[in-house]
């Protein structure tokens, strides 16, 4: 609920005013800083779609995340893409080697129904397909996230596309300011990167995006334009005001309430529920604080990263700890492609993907708002509940 904005941030940027030139001044700070060429975008959804479409061809197929947001789906499909869902490492919630090499090896094949494609599953597994078998001969790019600021291997990535020539995108909602192993910063390897300044991301402005174009585009694309509606506007001014409400509302067990209220009345929009526009720019006092938490990050050299761990009976652990005045929920949980209301639209093949299924059902991150210090009796109350040697973070 906004803890980004907490001990008197709201106020601030309630009555921050923004300029035309504030957005001069991101991109000209984004362009430097990714070595390319950046357009503003209403939310990261749409910086995605726009670095797809920029170097890609209706039709192709996209090497995706097999645990991620249905804002990353929404933006392949936006741009006349197919998903392939990929499976992923326990221990960092990135695919590994292997299972893209599996992807890659035409051990899946397309499910349609009524002449639509709807999901893939394993070839070989005594089970008559509707759809044609595929050696995945469309896919041309891959999209590396940086779960939840755990760096990928990129230097194993790197080599995985250039021997299959797929083109990288790399998505940093979780994962602006991180660092490769190899020394490399995330959004310097790609043909394009995709930023988020939403709810609860590395970069948090309440909304905003943006896109930087690293290689020359294979087409031609139109830079947003048109400034957000009023609506969107007020909503990202007064998001932190309701959320600073609500955290002590909670205090007296109404908070929630309150919070849910306000999203059934529409003036708090949850991040899931933004639209996808790839005409519009983010307002300019999310330019302004977009600006100064990327300055932050630089001067720290310590991008956020939310820890993890697995857990059995989650449900149960998660209202011990909101009892305890700690709020887990509603943060990556519940289906491999998140949230779980928009699940079913996505027809995710679970069999090609039982880590992102197992992760989906078991994972607790531990919110990047809370210091260690305030963590200490909610770890307390984890420990009993941990999955023993399921890729635990230390």
């Amino acid at each position: 609920m906004a803890a980004e904005y907490a001990d008197g941030e709201w106020l601030k940027h309630l009555f921050t005013i923004g300029k035309r030139i504030d957005y001069d001044k991101l991109v000209r700070f984004l362009s430097r800083k990714y070595n390319g060429e950046t357009m503003l975008c209403k939310n990261g959804r749409s910086a995605l779609t726009l670095a797809l479409k920029a170097y890609f061809e209706p039709g192709d197929e996209i090497l995706v995340n097999g645990f991620t947001c249905y804002a990353v789906y929404e933006a392949v499909k936006a741009a006349g893409l197919k998903p392939v869902f990929v499976d992923i490492d326990k221990s960092n919630l990135n695919f590994s080697i292997e299972s893209l090499t599996n992807a890659m090896a035409g051990q899946f094949e397309v499910i349609r129904d009524n002449g639509s494609e709807i999901a893939s599953e394993p070839r070989n597994d005594g089970r008559e397909r509707s759809g044609p078998k595929t050696d995945r001969s469309s896919v041309r790019g891959i999209i590396i996230q940086n779960t939840l600021g755990n760096p990928v291997d990129i230097k194993a990535i790197e080599k995985f596309a250039n021997e299959h020539d797929l083109m990288i995108i790399e998505d940093l909602a979780h994962s602006a300011g991180v660092k490769y192993k190899d020394g490399r910063e995330a959004g310097t390897v790609g043909v394009a990167t995709a930023l988020s300044f939403g709810k609860d991301k590395s970069i948090d402005a309440v909304s905003g995006g943006a896109v930087i174009f690293r290689k020359e585009k294979l087409h031609e694309i139109k830079a947003p334009f048109k400034l957000p509606k009023l609506s969107d506007s007020l909503r990202a001014r007064f998001y932190p005001m309701f959320g600073a409400l609500c955290r002590n509302l909670t205090y007296i067990g109404i908070g929630g309430a309150v919070m849910r209220m306000m999203v059934k009345i529409h003036f708090v929009e949850k991040s899931a529920d933004s639209k996808l526009d790839i005409e519009r720019l983010p307002s300019k006092p999310e330019a302004v604080r977009a600006l100064n938490k990327l300055k932050e990050l630089r001067r720290s050299g310590e991008p956020p990263m939310r820890d993890f761990c697995f857990v059995h009976d989650r449900a149960e652990l998660l209202k011990k700890l909101q009892r305890k005045g700690y709020y887990f929920g509603g943060l990556w949980y519940e289906k491999p492609v998140s949230p779980e209301r928009y699940y079913n639209k996505v027809h995710f093949p679970e069999k090609e993907c039982p880590n992102a299924l197992y992760v989906s059902e078991h994972i607790i991150n531990l919110p990047i708002y809370y210091t260690k210090r305030d963590l200490g009796p909610a770890l307390t109350i984890i420990e009993p509940y941990l999955e023993k040697g399921e890729g635990q973070n230390e």
